[in-house]
């Protein structure tokens, strides 16, 4: 079936038509209500739960193990039963988890409901890529663009929301954000119960007089060459823990650097996302567009180091200069790496396998959540030129996965028409 694009209405600004639009509404609602949460976790679970340093680290890294698993078990899941109703129950599981904190101060329910959200969120992530991956088309690339920038802007106000409800420094406003944070999420299953199921070439209705399949479905397991790219994407997924672990601890320790800059570095992030993300998504509209975009990646992430390095050998002007440039860096790699880890993820799945292998995808951000606080804080401990090198590591694995895919995405079409290129200028 041939998919004519329009450059007129909002179908052109949004791919996906109702659904599409609906979903982008759901990642707001969603990030708005984690945005709340995100902020203030450490801080509940020391205040009003009244856990150790120790404790609160443990859960955490829990959390964080048991989500890794959520990534493969809501792709397979979502190759076997409709994708919306599976979206809508891992919801629900993140709901019942958030508002199960409340109920508890209890160490080990704190640790099985925190469990329980982290499967869920990493769960709910990647069937919420693989809807839009669907519902999308041939603009899936325009979509996950306009995706990240919606999902920024909720980020954004969930955050200056827990800033305004902690400035009353009370356990009521603790107790709101989370109950905000569970709310969310009941209203994202309740919207998504609205969306109408996408097609899905993995699953099938045979008839009576239907032949049965006599080919097993595909599996990431067995694939060498999708396993090596996941690996990659592992690395290439760093640029996650600069913002959160990295930029913050390399300024606490500096001593010409005033500590006020961590936070408007996250600032300057979301203001790139935000305005920058779907200008820049058109670079990378076609499969080999998106692996083309792997080269200037590599050079952003090498740069980014560099000035990493270099803010360490100035006086205070020029090390918030060069760390605004780092900053600036690291976003436009974290754009780039958006664009195309979400275009190669999805042109080396087989259609007859696509929540399988878009689950085991997953476990490269959710690995990446694991080790990326130990890679950043190793590269400063190195000192200044640690910086460099881990830039230059990132450099060169971005160079590995570019060679990785270029046989399996050999005479593989375009996953765009040249055409819609152009329409969408």
């Amino acid at each position: 079936m041939v998919t004519t694009t329009r450059t007129d209405g909002r179908t052109a600004r949004i791919p996906g038509g109702p659904d599409g639009r609906a979903m982008l509404v759901i990642a707001l609602v969603d990030r708005t209500g984690s945005g709340l949460w995100a902020a203030v976790s450490v801080l509940y679970f020391t205040y009003v739960s009244g856990l150790s340093v120790a404790q609160v680290g443990t859960l955490a890294a829990l959390a964080g193990a048991v989500g890794i698993a959520g990534a493969p078990i809501g792709g397979r899941l979502a190759d076997r039963l409709p994708l919306t109703r599976v979206l809508v129950a891992l919801q629900l599981l993140r709901a019942v988890a958030s508002l199960g904190l409340l109920t508890t101060h209890d160490y080990l329910l704190l640790l099985v409901l925190s469990a329980l959200g982290g499967l869920g969120d990493r769960a709910a992530s990647v069937l919420t890529k693989l809807y839009a991956t669907r519902v999308a088309g041939p603009d899936r690339v325009r979509y996950q663009a306009l995706n990240r920038t919606v999902a920024n802007a909720g980020w954004a106000l969930g955050g200056l929301g827990a800033a305004a409800a902690l400035a009353l420094g009370t356990t009521a406003a603790y107790r709101w954000l989370l109950l905000g944070d569970a709310l969310s999420f009941l209203a994202a299953a309740l919207l998504t119960l609205r969306c109408g199921e996408p097609p899905s070439p993995a699953r099938t209705v045979a008839g009576s007089a239907g032949p049965t399949p006599a080919t097993r479905p595909a599996t990431p397991w067995r694939d060498r060459t999708y396993l090596a790219y996941v690996a990659t994407e592992t690395v290439l997924f760093l640029d996650d823990a600069v913002f959160k672990v990295g930029l913050p601890l390399w300024i606490a320790h500096s001593a010409n650097v005033p500590h006020g800059l961590a936070p408007l570095l996250m600032v300057l992030n979301n203001v790139m996302v935000v305005g920058l993300q779907v200008p820049l998504a058109r670079f990378g509209a076609t499969t080999a567009a998106a692996r083309g975009l792997l080269l200037p990646l590599s050079a952003a992430f090498a740069l980014g180091g560099v000035a990493m390095t270099l803010s360490a050998t100035g006086g205070t002007l020029g090390a918030v200069l060069l760390l605004t440039a780092a900053a600036a860096l690291f976003t436009l790699a974290e754009m780039l790496h958006a664009t195309v880890s979400w275009e190669l993820s999805v042109a080396l799945a087989p259609d007859s396998a696509q929540g399988a292998y878009l689950g085991v995808h997953g476990l490269a951000q959710s690995a990446q959540r694991s080790i990326g606080p130990l890679a950043v804080t190793a590269a400063i401990a190195a000192g200044p030129a640690g910086w460099s090198v881990f830039g230059a590591a990132i450099a060169a694995t971005c160079l590995v996965q570019h060679r990785t895919v270029r046989d399996r995405l050999a005479g593989t079409p375009l996953s765009v028409p040249p055409v819609t290129v152009s329409e969408h200028r």
